[in-house]
């Protein structure tokens, strides 16, 4: 945050404000390649999520590298929903005359929707719990608080390629976005600050893993319960961030964004799960392994010296040395 100052109507006025990083801070080159900080961001999240994914899974019997054999199908499916979701929700963006029409693809420029991502990626946790015998909402329930951590570090994407804020605001922390931003509003004067919505989601995310958390030492959150509790925790801020946001997606019945409503859908399949699987599952979750796919133990091998002689045979073999003439 900095410290700056104005004049109003005759008089310097103090202003705090959080500067925009410098638009060459979003990529670097290294050799021929051009790095995007926004999609490093990315790769930290979900390295972190995979790792806490994993740790939680293992403390619930689950063998040690089985979320790498989920996440493999889970984000590469997850990275192409959560793409064409955002370009399906802000088609203006994509498809007008003279467009280029790769831009689609050029997901290193930001534009990626969490909701899509949901979808997406939760097609491919299922082909990965299928091929690895994992239960699906074992996995989901792991899950839940990485996600929001993967979330929290993600935004910092956002951050460096000047994107997701609100509306104008005086508070001390808004967001400087310099008017040479292609973000930036047109009909808006220079030196207007927004509402950072990047780091708000930052500290609503860090707050959701805490309360998750919480509650799973209190109330038996198995069977997809604690995933339930995410779906709602996010939609909840997602849907007063998304109306607030001075970009939101592509209008929807009754003029609200499309991600307002999709918050909506969230909440209520949260709510939904929660209570379907308390009753169908009142009892603990025994295992995170399907009937039938739990690991087999393994084996000690077998001594080098062959079999061992039993008893008996032992026996008998002295007795027959001993009165051998």
């Amino acid at each position: 945050m900095i410290v700056g100052a104005m004049k109003k109507d005759g008089y310097l006025m103090t202003v705090m404000s959080i500067p925009s990083p410098p638009p060459e801070w979003g990529q670097f080159q290294l050799g021929p390649l051009t790095i995007h900080t926004y999609a490093l961001c990315l790769i930290a999240g979900m390295i972190a999520a995979t790792i806490y994914t994993q740790r939680r899974l293992s403390t619930r019997g689950a063998e040690n590298g089985v979320v790498l054999d989920i996440v493999l199908w889970a984000i590469p499916l997850g990275i192409v929903g959560a793409r064409f979701y955002h370009v399906l929700t802000h088609g203006e963006d994509y498809f007008y005359p003279g467009a280029n029409l790769w831009d689609v693809f050029a997901i290193w420029d930001g534009g990626n929707a969490l909701y899509g991502s949901l979808i997406g990626g939760a097609v491919g946790a299922f082909i990965g719990c299928r091929r690895t015998g994992i239960r699906l909402w074992s996995f989901a329930d792991a899950l839940a608080p990485a996600m929001l951590v993967a979330q929290a570090i993600g935004r910092l994407g956002n951050y460096f390629n000047h994107e997701l804020f609100g509306l104008p605001t005086t508070l001390p922390w808004g967001l400087e976005i310099l008017p040479t931003d292609t973000m930036f509003p047109q009909n808006l004067p220079a030196g207007t600050l927004f509402h950072p919505l990047f780091l708000y989601e930052i500290i609503w995310n860090v707050v959701g893993v805490a309360i998750i958390l919480l509650l799973e030492r209190r109330f038996n959150l198995r069977w997809g319960r604690a995933f339930g509790v995410y779906l709602i925790w996010y939609g909840l801020g997602r849907s007063w961030l998304e109306a607030i946001r001075i970009d939101p997606s592509s209008d929807a019945p009754l003029g609200i964004p499309a991600n307002v409503w999709a918050s909506f859908v969230a909440i209520g399949l949260g709510v939904l799960l929660i209570v379907v699987q308390s009753r169908r599952h009142p009892e603990p979750e025994a295992s995170v392994y399907q009937t039938g796919r739990e690991p087999k133990p393994t084996e000690a091998p077998a001594a080098e010296a062959g079999p061992a002689m039993r008893p008996a045979d032992s026996l008998a073999g002295e007795s027959d040395r001993s009165t051998a003439p």
